[in-house]
């Protein structure tokens, strides 16, 4: 939205929920000043006075992955829209419906759930609340208030799998993540299609760990694929991600961050990173409820958002020749020379790799 607003920042606390939960809210500037619109110039629908956004959490959001990006999107749009907004950290599923309810009654026009776990509870709860908007982060549900926003991980994790066929030796590689639904399934193709589309015959091993911040199974299941003879993993966990990465590096094989540029955290075995820009998403969202043009659909963003998804620093163990391979199909996917399209495998509904013939 074009029009600038003054900002307005509360710290507040609500009741617990569910005996234990506790809401916070974030900013932090004591000198609060009302939120009006400058309505000089604009021509759009003025924001709601005050405009409140929040979103919840399923993991911390100091964990330099997940949550912290998620974290800071609701951060920008405090800072690009002058909202009020609000976090809840660490949501389980059995809080989950509760916690949107509660944002819900208390007023929020926007409620982010950070996360495709929370897209039944995204549906059990909107209908009851037809004033506020649902947003399912990584999500798969639309309707009347909910849409919606996804990054393309499929494109991102194709590049990778790419990379990672061109440095395993052994041709075992894996991907480790938390739970299996249509975001951690599309990436999971994804890193697939891209090794195989270098060499068929490399095997790809999905390893579930059931929980995305607990560091002591995600370091189990990265020691069990080592041990089996993989010796490249692509990851996507939470504050357990290190983990997987660390490990990597302990025992000499490579690995991929995920979200946020992750080569710090094990230089020696980070190969690159995805990183997927949500905080910008999710602002872009936000600025679209803010002038009341946000629809209940399917919000997808792809390598052609340069700005939203894209690979991060290389290894220097990449030789600039597969980095130009690299950059040549991302070039390819961004013009559609290749696409991704539904398909059958082994009698289940998949996607595919589409070639366009020039």
């Amino acid at each position: 939205m074009k029009s600038q607003l003054k900002r307005r920042q509360f710290l507040y606390f609500s009741s617990a929920l569910l005996g234990t939960l506790v809401l916070k809210a974030c900013g932090n500037n004591n000198n609060s000043t009302s939120t009006t619109a400058d309505t000089s110039t604009s021509t759009t629908t003025e924001i709601q006075n005050p405009f409140k956004v929040a979103i919840i959490l399923p993991g911390i959001i100091t964990d330099k992955a997940w949550n912290q990006i998620g974290y800071k999107g609701v951060k920008l749009i405090e800072e690009k829209l002058g909202a009020e907004i609000a976090y809840v950290e660490q949501v389980s599923q059995a809080n989950q419906a509760e916690t949107l309810a509660d944002f819900a009654r208390r007023g929020y026009n926007l409620v982010y759930a950070h996360g495709g776990q929370f897209d039944a509870a995204i549906q059990q709860v909107a209908g009851q609340f037809p004033d506020t908007f649902f947003i399912g982060v990584n999500g798969a549900v639309e309707g009347q208030n909910i849409a919606s926003l996804r990054i393309d991980h499929l494109q991102g994790s194709y590049l990778c799998g790419i990379l990672g066929a061109l440095m395993t030796k052994s041709n075992q590689m894996a991907y480790i993540t938390a739970q299996s639904f249509q975001a951690t399934d599309e990436e999971l193709r994804g890193f697939e299609l891209g090794a195989k589309s270098i060499n068929p015959d490399i095997k790809i091993t999905p390893s579930y760990t059931g929980d995305w911040n607990d560091a002591a199974k995600a370091k189990e299941a990265t020691l069990a694929l080592i041990s089996s003879g993989t010796d490249v993993i692509y990851q996507w966990l939470d504050n357990a991600s290190p983990a997987v990465l660390q490990t990597a590096q302990e025992k000499g094989i490579y690995a991929f961050g995920n979200t946020v540029d992750q080569l710090n955290i094990a230089p020696n075995a980070v190969l690159t990173t995805p990183i997927k820009r949500l905080d910008l998403a999710i602002n872009y969202l936000a600025e679209l409820a803010s002038k009341k043009e946000l629809e209940g659909k399917l919000y997808s963003l792809g390598l052609e958002d340069s700005d939203i998804l894209y690979l991060g620093e290389f290894n220097e163990v990449i030789s600039d020749d597969m980095i130009a391979q690299i950059n040549t199909v991302k070039e390819e996917i961004i013009t559609k020379k290749i696409t991704f399209e539904p398909c059958e495998e082994n009698g289940k509904s998949t996607l595919c790799v589409n070639t366009a013939i020039s």
